[in-house]
């Protein structure tokens, strides 16, 4: 009797054993794959010294992750691009190189523990249209504009959590964009006469002392009507930058914009004149007796190619009114400065940025003659910065023979968003900002 007893209790004891695991391994189960809400991404684009790139995009997973979770193989990135002013707006497509991933928070910075996003970021470079976040349209308008980007994200591993697994994620909800240092810009618009400029600007922290002011006029393709591609098109976002603003201690940036060229002369373009050189000026004084910090005797202007035209035209007409120019690629020929405009411009102290290669503007007929002049007209701090070729400075990318990548000889306003520009002074090693910082009427 007690052994039939001993396995009864024996079979009882196995029985619950047994129910208790199953119950374990349903629980296991159930939890393994986790739910998440609807997911949806963001965009991180940065201007570089090419233009605009979407370099990063950012999950909202939904639910608490590990920050070691996931790597570049958890999930692929397809992205398809389209301008709407083409007549066939589609672009291209295909899928983005993921470099880095890691797990972050809502601002994007990696986690410490977990995090309910993931960043993961992509390969960029000077020919990998895929990461443009801009387009040129070259056979329309002749404008830059900001193109538009459909992402889908494709989750292929799944992210193991201490709750459950995700898997099977398809992200291809839009939720906005962050444009880094664009987004620090503001926006605006000046009428004078018929005509109406739009404008980017950027205001330093306020103090209690005097801010100079930086003004910078974009090139022939940055034109139109939304005035972030004047600073988008290529790097002239960077003024805003913690490096250049840093020699100023703080600078006022202006860039306005015109509706079509700044070369748009009375008679012809690029005739010696402009059609907007005097609602330019207008929106100048305008912008600068709205912002009492802003220091008169310390206004400096530049601009490359259409508006390296503008910036001649300016320092020629308005000398006084400037502490400084910096015409970078400049396209006024040098045949329409007459003597009369070289001995007034040659009291203004003026640093030409240029290089050897640019077949668009070419150092011979425009900017070498005009120094040169300027030079023997007796001026005393105007300088000449004519660079061999314009190549890569970052060291990031390359030739296949390992030398720097090489962009077009006409692109050398790159060395003056980087301020890669220096020269001997006086015995002294100088760069273009520590030069143009230190200029007051």
């Amino acid at each position: 009797m007690f052994n039939v007893l001993k396995r009864h209790a024996k079979t009882a004891v196995l029985s619950t054993l047994v129910a208790s695991s199953t119950l374990f391994f349903m629980s296991e189960g159930e939890a393994k794959e986790l739910k998440t809400q609807p997911t949806s991404y963001k965009t991180i684009t940065e201007v570089e010294d090419w233009g605009a790139a979407i370099t990063k995009v950012m999950i909202d997973i939904g639910k608490p992750i590990p920050k070691d979770s996931v790597t570049t193989d958890t999930f692929d990135v397809h992205v398809s691009r389209s301008d709407s002013r083409l007549v066939t707006p589609f672009l291209e497509e295909g899928y983005r190189h993921v470099t880095k991933a890691y797990v972050s928070d809502k601002n994007g910075n990696p986690v410490v523990k977990t995090g309910k996003y993931v960043v993961l970021e992509m390969q960029i470079g000077p020919e990998i249209s895929l990461g443009s976040a801009i387009n040129y349209d070259w056979a329309g308008s002749g404008y830059n504009d900001w193109n538009e980007n459909s992402y889908t994200i494709t989750q292929k591993k799944a992210i193991e959590t201490p709750a459950g697994t995700i898997s099977g994620l398809v992200v291809d909800t839009f939720n906005g964009g962050v444009r880094e240092l664009v987004d620090d810009f503001s926006t605006g618009e000046a009428t004078y006469d018929d005509i109406t400029l739009t404008y980017a600007d950027y205001s330093p922290a306020k103090d209690k002392g005097k801010n100079p002011l930086i003004i910078w006029l974009h090139g022939a393709g940055e034109g139109g009507t939304d005035p972030t591609i004047a600073i988008s098109g290529n790097k002239a976002v960077n003024f805003a930058s913690d490096e250049i603003q840093t020699y100023f201690d703080g600078a006022y940036v202006l860039a306005p914009q015109t509706p079509t060229f700044w070369m748009d002369g009375f008679t012809g373009f690029g005739d010696g004149t402009s059609k907007y050189q005097d609602a330019l000026m207008s929106l100048i004084k305008e912008y600068v007796a709205k912002n009492k910090d802003i220091d008169p005797d310390r206004i400096y202007i530049g601009g490359d190619s259409n508006g390296g035209y503008m910036t001649m035209l300016m320092i020629r007409d308005y000398t006084d009114y400037f502490a400084a120019a910096f015409p970078t690629c400049e396209a006024l020929n040098d045949t329409l400065i007459t003597n009369e405009d070289i001995d007034t411009m040659k009291k203004l102290p003026i640093w030409f940025i240029h290089a050897k290669t640019d077949d668009v503007v070419p150092a011979n007929q425009f900017v070498v003659p005009t120094y040169n002049r300027l030079i023997e007209a007796g001026a005393e701090d105007v300088h000449l910065s004519l660079f061999d070729n314009v190549i890569d400075t970052s060291g990031l990318y390359k030739k296949e023979d390992g030398t720097p990548y090489e962009y077009h000889g006409h692109w050398s306003w790159i060395y003056v968003y980087n301020n890669d520009v220096e020269k001997t002074i006086d015995g002294k090693t100088i760069t273009l900002m520590e030069w143009l910082s230190s200029k007051s009427k």
